[in-house]
């Protein structure tokens, strides 16, 4: 299996497991552990925008990070990654070999601030991605949640 195969193969496996955790956050918290910290709803959206900024950025030879406000509710996030999400698997398995080999800029309010290859940059945000779920995971119970099965059985469901 080659590189872009076993991440497609991974994207796919965390997908299913990051929609779960995104459609446990309660409407209307706004809890958050730490001042400093985002809410659980700002994590949410950052997950959604990580996976629009890298399947543009890999059709589009440069990943360019813009901050877009949250909408105002979770069931208006959990459709805007369902809608995302459903397309994305295909638009990551068109990238050719040249884009996904070669490197691709990485831009943050007009400054370049990595270039890596597009393989490399799809790892990274998968990762990132994998990181921020598991902060909401920590979230869910104090929202007064349940955490939801993630690489097996958690202490909500069997």
């Amino acid at each position: 299996m080659d590189d872009k195969a076993l991440f497609l193969k991974f994207w796919e496996k965390e997908g299913s497991a990051t929609r779960k955790v995104i459609a446990r956050i309660p409407e209307g918290s706004t809890y958050k552990p730490d001042p400093k910290s985002r809410t659980a709803r700002e994590i949410a959206w950052l997950i959604v925008r990580e996976e629009h900024v890298l399947a543009d950025g890999l059709a589009k030879g440069v990943l360019e990070w813009e901050e877009v406000p949250p909408p105002a509710t979770m069931k208006e996030i959990l459709a805007a990654y369902d809608r995302l999400h459903e397309n994305l698997l295909k638009r990551l398995q068109a990238v050719g070999t040249a884009r996904w080999e070669g490197k691709i800029p990485f831009m943050y309010g007009g400054q370049q601030i990595m270039n890596e290859t597009g393989s490399d940059n799809a790892w990274g945000f998968l990762l990132d991605i994998i990181h921020h779920r598991g902060q909401l995971s920590t979230y869910l119970r104090p929202m007064g949640s349940t955490v939801p099965q993630i690489y097996g059985p958690s202490a909500d469901e069997p």
